[in-house]
């Protein structure tokens, strides 16, 4: 059995990594021509969001795994209907190693693990593999993003202190974009204040709207915005916004 893999990826498009041209202005041009030098602001780019990152939310940093043995359950499920990338090492018969789809499982025992107190967490630098992603200009088969845990007590699992960590990491993303375009000549586009919403609420304004127009809907108004209660389901049994792990997502 095959299975069709939603691929927007012109490879004959020499803009073909970049979003569809109807989402671009008509003046579009790449910042950078020079690919070394594109590799070097990349850099710059993870460098100091990192940096801001441990700042505002007390972070350290810490080495990720490239591999995880399927019986450890350390392998985020996801959806729950991905299949992750896996191999079995010539001397150790029987191992199953699968390679993360992210650390979200891994980075809660890596709490543990580090000994890290309340209200202190870690940061890494993942790198993973999705098999069964959409591949379009947001998505990729290949996954390198920060991931990052911190502990809180039981007094902080409350929406006041899941705001108050939204606003530090998005002012790590707006410093960070401010740095970018200081340094680049570039334009900012972010806006200083972060707005907050509830899918619930969204869902109350428009019934009818699908669940990415309704983030469109807020984004175009607001242009930065965090969505609380994205998972489970409606009153009629659809999905409320998005999916959700089945196993370890706090809903």
């Amino acid at each position: 059995k095959t299975s069709t893999m939603a691929c927007t990826l012109d490879r004959n498009d020499p803009l073909g990594g970049l979003p569809p041209k109807h989402c671009l202005d008509g003046n579009y041009k790449p910042v950078f021509t020079d690919r070394l030098q594109l590799e070097e602001a990349l850099l710059f780019c993870k460098n100091t969001l990192e940096s801001n990152l441990k700042e505002n939310v007390n972070l350290v940093r810490v080495s990720a795994p490239l591999f995880v043995t399927r019986s450890s359950g350390f392998n985020d499920n996801l959806n729950g209907v991905e299949r992750p990338a896996t191999f079995e090492p010539r001397d150790f018969p029987g191992v199953h190693l699968e390679v993360p789809f992210s650390l979200a499982k891994w980075k809660r025992w890596a709490l543990h693990y580090y000994k890290v107190e309340a209200g202190k967490g870690i940061v890494t630098d993942f790198r993973g593999l999705r098999c069964d992603d959409d591949v379009d200009f947001t998505h990729s088969l290949y996954v390198d993003q920060f991931d990052w845990e911190k502990h809180i007590s039981k007094e902080d699992r409350n929406v006041e202190y899941l705001k108050e960590t939204v606003k530090a990491i998005y002012k790590a993303l707006y410093d960070t974009e401010q740095a970018v375009c200081k340094k680049y000549g570039i334009e900012s586009v972010l806006p200083e204040e972060l707005t907050f919403a509830t899918s619930d609420d969204m869902i109350k304004d428009h019934p009818h709207a699908t669940p990415k127009q309704r983030e469109n809907i807020l984004c175009e108004k607001h242009k930065a915005v965090f969505f609380i209660g994205i998972g489970g389901m409606k009153e009629d049994g659809s999905l409320r916004h998005d999916g959700r792990a089945p196993d370890y997502d706090d809903w």
